[in-house]
């Protein structure tokens, strides 16, 4: 589903990706640590458009998307959330999850919102019901009326994934998905992953949930793959316990 190939990034004399090369198969979850400045968020900016590599190239499900915005990016299945979280604050928890769905279109134009046409009301139901069910599943619910501003990161970082997932994503990246979440939320989250229909790669520094949540893990260290294997092989390994676990 994600093939990252020979992969570098450099800013003036700084080489923050250097020819890093891994696959994510359809329906995995692979995990990327690494110590502050390996080049995790620098990665993610790659895949999802927001960044150019210096030279590589990044495919989805088998196309070459390495000079596609990350607009079309998104419209072929790709979902991220930040390491902060970014949500509009001036909107309710519901309009925040709402406003991924609007590239759909409404069908009818503005004639058609004007007189309130059946189909169009539908549409809205539809969505509607189908954010309450983001919503529910990133248990939040209770919160549907609220201003996004109002709430406290780890909340914000739920809506932040409700939004993420209301439109099915063939692929999520999550950056830091449980900073400022307490156990209950992160624990959440963790089952909100483990359900989803999707390839999922994410960078965290909470090793012991990237142990339990990832099948694989991929290491990077001053931007380059050290490690790439299954968690229990990761924890045993003596260069990435030298560079990270310690």
């Amino acid at each position: 589903m994600i093939d990252i190939s020979s992969v570098s990034v450099r800013f003036g004399g700084v080489h923050a990706l250097t020819d890093v090369t891994f696959t994510v198969p359809a329906g995995e979850t692979c995990g990327v640590i690494g110590p502050n400045g390996a080049g995790k968020t620098t990665l993610f900016d790659v895949v999802t458009g927001l960044r150019r590599p210096t030279s590589g190239s990044v495919a989805l499900r088998g196309t070459d998307v390495t000079s596609t915005s990350a607009v079309r990016r998104s419209r072929l299945g790709l979902r991220r959330t930040f390491q902060r979280p970014q949500v509009f604050g001036r909107l309710t928890v519901l309009d925040n999850v709402l406003a991924a769905t609007e590239w759909h279109g409404g069908g009818g134009g503005l004639a058609a919102d004007l007189v309130g046409r059946p189909s169009r009301r539908r549409l809205e139901s539809s969505r509607r019901a189908k954010a309450g069910e983001a919503l529910d599943r990133c248990g939040i619910a209770d919160l549907a009326t609220a201003y996004a501003a109002d709430l406290p990161i780890g909340q914000r970082r739920m809506v932040e994934l409700a939004r993420a997932i209301i439109d099915d994503p063939d692929v999520l990246l999550l950056d830091e998905p449980t900073s400022g979440l307490d156990a209950d939320q992160a624990a959440r989250f963790a089952a909100v992953i483990g359900d989803l229909d999707a390839t999922v790669l994410l960078v965290e520094h909470d090793v012991g949930f990237v142990m339990e949540a990832c099948e694989r893990i991929v290491v990077l260290d001053l931007g380059k793959v050290i490690a790439d294997a299954a968690p229990a092989r990761i924890r045993e390994d003596p260069v990435v316990r030298a560079a990270y676990l310690g």
